[in-house]
């Protein structure tokens, strides 16, 4: 029993580092995200314009891209090896919202890597903003019902 525990605890604890690791990739984004934001007008001449938008999309695929394709895997299969039901089903509902902002941002990143024309960014960000929101916030429901709320089946 004491030997699952430790293996519980090696193989869990490497998801915090990995979770952490991305919440510091969010936390980048938001911040070229706010940049673009301190912007009053967004001119298409002004070539530091079309790189900050550039990056942030770049930044925006790339956070978007690790939750797909690695932490919430990580979480759900956290959740079945706890045999955590309930998580479980949580997770499910999160998802949908979660998988309804990807087509939100997946929409800004193609719209904004395939023009130069920056005339409609402003409304872009904020309607992207609200949808940042409601992902971050399912995002953290699922790591507190997948992973904060198993932490102390995990403790030494």
């Amino acid at each position: 029993m004491l030997e699952n525990c430790k293996s519980a605890q090696e193989r869990w604890g490497g998801v915090s580092h990995l979770i952490d690791q991305w919440l510091q990739e969010r936390q980048d984004m938001l911040v070229r995200f706010c940049s673009l934001g301190d912007i009053r007008t967004f001119n298409s001449d002004d070539l530091s314009h079309r790189h900050k938008v550039k990056a942030f999309c770049e930044i925006l695929v790339d956070y978007t891209s690790a939750g797909h394709f690695e932490i919430y895997d990580q979480l759900v299969r956290e959740g079945k090896d706890f045999r955590d039901g309930d998580a479980l089903h949580t997770a499910n509902q999160l998802l949908k919202t979660i998988d309804a902002t990807t087509e939100r941002i997946l929409d800004f990143n193609d719209k904004y890597l395939e023009t130069d024309d920056l005339s409609s960014l402003g409304v872009d960000l904020s309607s992207l903003g609200e949808s940042l929101s409601a992902r971050m916030e399912a995002e953290d429901m699922m790591i507190e019902v997948l992973h904060t709320s198993h932490q102390d089946k995990l403790a030494p």
